[in-house]
């Protein structure tokens, strides 16, 4: 099954049924995305639009993308404004859908399913003001080496999406080559016990542009 067909059967439950990583990182997001100015975000990986309703309240306007026409459809329901379009789209392809430049791109539980980080930094990258920043939420490689990966239960029995395994260097180096540097780390832990393992891993990227400004 392939990531959009798991998560177009997903989308009907995906709100409902219980799931810390999909409420952490909504959670993580807006913590850090609340020290952060952006009138424009791009919002790759909107699905049922759980942080576009958020993104709205800081942003002037949002392109919300996702794979999954289903979770688009959720998305379209909950969320009415003439501030935000939604587009179906593979981020895995050419960036057509992104037609203009962004104060802001997130990435919120979307990175785990790329295998190729290297042609999402460099699309990225392309449509990003000077200045601008890059949000990534995503499931700690912690927990992914232990074997954690997305996953529903449906009547025909349990459905694990198809993962690939980031490590920390990884987001870094990749975001490097395209002159986005980071600017904010965090991780979040169930119960707020640091002295398990983290669930989600936040990072914030930033272009040079600024970098040379402050020097």
């Amino acid at each position: 099954m392939s990531v959009q067909q798991a998560y177009n059967m997903w989308a009907s439950q995906y709100d409902s049924n219980k799931n810390k990583t999909r409420d952490m990182e909504a959670v993580a997001l807006r913590t850090v995305l609340a020290k952060i100015s952006f009138k424009s975000c791009l919002e790759i990986g909107c699905g049922t639009g759980k942080n576009t309703v958020w993104l709205l309240e800081k942003a002037e306007k949002v392109l919300a993308v996702d794979l999954s026409e289903e979770m688009l459809s959720k998305a379209k329901e909950k969320v009415q404004s003439a501030h935000v379009i939604f587009k179906q789209a593979d981020i895995t392809k050419h960036w057509q859908f992104a037609t203009d430049t962004y104060d802001l791109i997130s990435f919120s539980l979307v990175l785990e399913h790329i295998s190729n980080l290297d042609h999402i930094f460099k699309e990225a990258a392309k449509v990003l003001h000077k200045g601008g920043y890059v949000y990534l939420g995503e499931l700690h490689p912690f927990k992914q080496y232990q074997g954690t990966k997305a996953r529903f239960d449906t009547a025909d029995g349990r459905h694990v999406v198809e993962c690939y395994d980031h490590h920390l260097s990884d987001f870094i180096h990749a975001a490097k080559k395209y002159d986005l540097f980071v600017y904010d780390v965090d991780e979040y832990f169930d119960e707020d016990d640091r002295d398990g393992v983290p669930r989600i891993l936040s990072m914030v990227f930033r272009n040079q542009y600024i970098f040379r400004m402050i020097k």
